[in-house]
């Protein structure tokens, strides 16, 4: 029998814990013996509620490395990350390195594995929101040119990596010359459909007093939207005149950067007008368990997040996305999600078609729930 296929995963943030779970529970069934996998985490999110919940709750042993970066400037701490996992790599212990998404950390990996040559494996590759103010941009664009193999969610990733010169059907051994791309679903999909049927946050309705299907379910933590005070005010003043205007209570899981930047930058009129109104449930991060219970039975979603907006559209759920364009454009394509960025007139527009028709039906774009076997066949085949 030949000896496993040994991978390195990398992960740093929520998003990309939560990602991971897909691919662990492949390499424990189906592939188990055939490809081992230590998850190194960089400590990008150190909180406990954004971090260690993720991997109790999800079933995921303890990462057998963690850099332990924390907070500190994107340059310091990514190039801290860098250096962190190169001296992994160096010990040459593992076969391929497996990136998600577009953080940092993923960033990171990226550059520390094509600089001592070991393969990239990225994971959400080719999506583009074609602005490259956003650091997420910058990222995954990087990340891509860094890889080797390309996992695309959606076939609009995998066009978008053609307009960049990346081959659809790349022949032959995969390098990062010759990359191989492939629409194998979104592994977030996966999760969604595997998580959402253990879990449906009885405890979480019963201590907050919300009733099913009546509520919209708010998300804010970008750093377009977080770091900036004018956005940040107008968002939150849009939020208390949605639930004004239509009686909607708003439950509004606080990022701990957002809650930090709410504290620094907001009006105190504002801040106790969004501490006392009673329909605004600010509350502390919750889990992805929970997370998918208050997404399944919202009302509406809006957010900022691109997870989210996919987890809206697997729940067939209206978005309103906090953003001026998103990496996820075949949401808004089929209308089940409407871009507003920070404008009032157009988040209470949107609010109020979604209210009064819900949102349009949400078509398979995302695979079948088998994304993480599909990538774990093509890293087994061409290694």
């Amino acid at each position: 029998m030949a000896a496993p296929l040994r991978i390195l995963t990398v992960i740093g943030a929520r998003p990309q814990i939560i990602k991971s779970a897909a691919l662990s529970r492949a390499l424990n069934g189906p592939f188990k013996g055939r490809i081992e996998e230590s998850l190194l985490h960089t400590g990008q999110h150190y909180d406990a509620n954004m971090s260690q919940v993720f991997f109790d709750e999800l079933g995921l042993p303890p990462a057998a490395m963690n850099l332990n970066i924390g907070s500190g400037s994107a340059g310091a701490t990514t190039g801290r990350m860098i250096e962190g996992i190169e001296a992994v790599l160096l010990r040459k212990e593992h076969d391929v390195l497996v990136i998600y998404g577009d953080t940092n950390s993923t960033l990171a990996g990226a550059i520390a594995a094509s600089k001592v040559q070991v393969p990239v494996v990225h994971i959400e590759a080719g999506l583009r929101s074609f602005n490259k103010s956003m650091p997420e941009e910058v990222n995954r664009v990087m990340a891509d040119h860094c890889s080797t193999w390309l996992f695309c969610p959606t076939e609009t990733a995998v066009v978008n990596l053609e307009r960049e010169g990346f081959k659809r059907e790349a022949q032959g051994h995969p390098t990062a010359d010759q990359p191989h791309v492939m629409n194998c679903g979104d592994v977030m999909y996966d999760n969604t459909l595997h998580f959402s049927s253990l879990h449906d946050g009885v405890d979480l309705f019963a201590r907050s007093g919300l009733e099913k299907e009546a509520y919209a379910l708010v998300t804010v933590h970008r750093q377009q939207n977080a770091d900036d005070p004018k956005r940040l005010a107008t968002i939150f003043n849009g939020l208390i005149e949605a639930h004004r205007r239509h009686a909607l209570p708003l439950v509004v899981p606080i990022h701990p950067r957002t809650r930090k930047m709410m504290d620094s930058f907001l009006d105190p009129l504002l801040l106790r007008t969004l501490d006392q109104t009673k329909g605004i449930h600010l509350i502390p991060p919750v889990g992805f368990l929970d997370m998918l219970a208050l997404e399944r039975h919202a009302r509406l979603i809006i957010t900022d997040s691109g997870g989210v907006q996919k987890e809206a559209f697997f729940m067939q759920k209206p978005c309103v996305i906090l953003r001026a364009e998103t990496e996820w454009v075949e949401l808004v394509q089929h209308g089940q999600s409407t871009l507003v960025d920070a404008d009032p007139e157009r988040f209470q527009h949107a609010l109020d078609r979604y209210l009064k028709d819900s949102a349009p039906e949400c078509p398979p774009l995302f695979g079948d729930g088998r994304a993480a076997e599909r990538i774990c066949e093509q890293l087994l085949a061409h290694r």
